[in-house]
Order: structure tokens, then sequence, then C-alpha cells
């Protein structure tokens, strides 16, 4: 598989028994993360199986990392698998960290995420992509803050694990 031009935060939602298949199967979880992203058109946000922080991905993880956020909700925290999906291989969470990452992410706003940042810390740490001229850049991501939160959200209360990759 050849990357593609931009690199993009990428989640899926899967069921418990949908993540042991994967586990034992990761060529058959790139089949359903296909079909998924095939069909699933635009069905309403709590039954929405994938979420995209497009090039946010780095921002975020920069952020949340910087305030000790319990759960690596960019990266994923377990290996799927040793293929690479993009850009490395998928990562993911089990249902109870996504249930942690999903109540942390409750009570934490965007606000508090970028309080005290300075956007040369991001041109230092070389935070993809690079755009970090002014203090407004750090707003870049703000706009998907809030329905990441809710993705993850409707994932913990349906019991759901989350495939993570960066393609």
């Amino acid at each position: 598989m050849l990357p593609p031009m931009s690199m993009n935060g990428e989640y899926l939602r899967v069921t418990p028994a949908e993540l042991d298949r994967a586990l034992k199967d990761p060529e058959w979880a790139w089949g359903l993360v296909e079909e998924v992203l095939d069909g699933e058109g635009e069905p309403a946000p709590a039954e929405a199986r994938h979420f995209t922080t497009h090039q946010t991905w780095h921002l975020l993880g920069f952020l949340l990392q910087r305030s000790a956020f319990p759960v690596d909700i960019v990266h994923g925290e377990e290996p799927l698998a040793t293929d690479d999906w993009g850009y490395g291989p998928p990562q993911y969470l089990t249902p109870e960290r996504v249930q942690l990452a999903a109540d942390t992410l409750h009570r934490t706003t965007y606000d508090q995420l970028i309080q005290g940042v300075d956007p040369s810390e991001l041109t230092k740490a070389e935070v993809y992509p690079q755009i970090w001229d002014s203090p407004a850049s750090l707003e870049w991501a703000s706009d998907l803050f809030t329905p990441l939160t809710q993705f993850f959200r409707d994932a913990a209360s349906a019991s759901h694990a989350m495939l993570i990759w960066i393609d």
C-alpha cells in the first residue's frame, strides 16, 4: 500500500468480537476498514464507525501528551498488526481504554489544551504539518476536537474498542 499525499489520523469503532477477530486476522481488519469506508455514507454521528482528524492528528497528540492525557488516542496503545496501513502499523484501544478516553475528553476543553502553548513549541517539536507561525494557528484543530470527543463517547457508550492508524 502506498502512503497518500498527506498524513491523516483515522479511527474505526469495532465491537469486542470484531477486535478479537482483527487480532487473529489483521487482513480481515483491513478489509473491514475498506468496507466501512466504502459503504458508510453519512450515518448519524452516534452511529458512525469511522472518524478522521485529518492532518490535525499530530497537533492533537502534542497537546494531549502535554496535558498528561491518560490514553494515547492519537496512535493507540496496543499493536494490531505489523503491516503498514499508511504511515505505520495500526494500533488499538480496548473498550476500557476507550471509556477512560471518552470520560477524560468529556472533562477537557480545547481551550484547556492550548492554554500556555506557544506556537514556537510546535515548530521546535516538528509537529506536522509545519504551519505554526502565529498564535491563531493553535486554533486549527479546535473544530475537530468536539466531534472527536463525541465519537469516543458514542464508542464508549456502545462498549466498542477502537482501531487507530495514520494514513
